[in-house]
């Protein structure tokens, strides 16, 4: 298997157009070839690209900052001495002065398939601003490590935000170019685009279900998503980021596990069982003890839930993230009733809600809340959006 950036390596016929242009390149940590090598140094050692500038986006180019909302700022990279523009700092979105340091623009991004990560918002900003200023984007493309399934409610109109680039759910089951060809003709962007597509991907193969387990190194795409089992429990657990629960940051397994020091987890696994146990197949659910070194509930112990898919108990079709996560939800509003469950604060700068931005609306807190409500209820609300969006993405497809 071949991913973008390795075919662009490797294939000079690929590289022919980019002769006598200026590229830039927007990458992070995980932004490496097969042998590890990061894809700015691989492009800066191709004598046939004239790299002039580089951009970073949230946790930075090379990967310098640990939790959300810690901005970057430009500098000059010293190995190449081109400028590095933070998208994850001052401004969201390149600056115009920005887009003139460049012609073509190569986006190699390791992605996590869930509409929450920040970096495929930086794709539609950088398009839409390579539109206006008549710029090309190339994306290397990479595997979505979480595979085709489709999961959770589509992003309302009118709750766009930097965590929510479009209306599509949670998990989206797209690569990152074809995620960039959905951006482009959903929101008409008139740009020069194109994928340099992998060779060999197939999503539907056991036992990655989308990673190569075993043929390819796991690079932290951010801070805290050191492995697969996080990406696959993540369009779940990000949720945890608007709650007053710890989604396990400060601890070794972070967006793997939750909890707080005044829950019953083995109560709460038992009760969800109970309440919607199909929802809570293709994994298994462990109570754990843990003790946060930094964020929430730092230096108190926690009882919470780990969430197990790398065992013999995986089931990639079966396995439902946000279901398990929004029925954990729900079942602590019924075990304890006014449990102090959302955290208010300004997520991503925004003023709403945390979860509900999260969300793409408020629907999924309203429906925790709603003491009548069931899961036949969300279910009921959620499908059609699966459903949908199973067929809108279906042109896009590439693999």
């Amino acid at each position: 298997m071949k991913f973008g950036i390795d075919r662009l390596i490797a294939e000079p016929k690929l590289r022919a157009p980019l002769k006598g242009r200026r590229v830039a390149l927007l990458a992070h940590p995980a932004s490496v070839t097969r042998d590890l090598t990061h894809s700015l140094d691989a492009l800066g050692a191709c004598n046939d690209v004239k790299l002039t500038a580089a951009f970073g986006p949230q946790h930075g180019l090379r990967g310098d900052k640990q939790d959300n909302m810690v901005e970057s700022p430009d500098h000059r990279d010293p190995v190449h001495d081109i400028p590095v523009f933070s998208l994850y700092g001052e401004v969201r979105k390149p600056t115009d002065a920005s887009m003139d340091t460049f012609d073509v623009l190569l986006v190699d991004l390791q992605d996590l398939g869930c509409r929450i990560y920040t970096f495929i918002t930086t794709l539609r900003n950088c398009l839409e601003m390579a539109a206006k200023h008549k710029k090309s984007v190339w994306v290397l493309d990479r595997p979505n490590p979480v595979g085709r399934p489709v999961e959770g409610l589509t992003l309302r109109a009118g709750w766009e935000s930097f965590v929510g680039s479009g209306p599509m759910p949670m998990r989206h089951g797209l690569t990152l170019g074809e995620l960039g060809l959905w951006f482009v003709r959903h929101f008409k962007f008139d740009v020069d685009y194109q994928i340099i597509e992998m060779e060999g991907w197939q999503p539907d193969a056991a036992p990655g279900f989308g990673w190569e387990i075993g043929e390819r190194d796991w690079v932290n795409p951010s801070p805290n998503a050191p492995n697969l089992w996080m990406a696959r429990a993540y369009p779940g657990t990000v949720m945890l980021e608007g709650t007053t629960l710890s989604e396990g940051r400060g601890t070794t397994r972070p967006l793997e596990l939750f909890g707080a020091p005044d829950i019953d987890a083995r109560r709460l696994v038992a009760e969800m069982q109970e309440l919607m146990p199909h929802w809570l197949a293709g994994c298994t659910l462990r109570d754990v003890w843990f003790e946060p070194t930094f964020h929430k509930h730092v230096g108190k112990l926690c009882n919470g839930v780990q969430i197990h898919t790398e065992g013999p108990g995986y089931d990639h079709q079966a396995f439902k993230p946000w279901r398990i996560q929004t029925l954990a939800f729900k079942t602590i509003r019924r075990l304890y009733p006014d449990y102090p469950l959302w955290r208010d604060f300004p997520y991503e700068y925004e003023s709403r809600l945390a979860i509900d931005i999260i969300n793409g609306s408020p629907l999924l807190k309203e429906w925790v809340d709603d003491k009548a409500a069931t899961p036949h209820d969300l279910d009921a609300l959620t499908k059609p959006d699966e459903q949908a969006w199973l067929v809108e993405r279906q042109p896009y497809l590439r693999y």
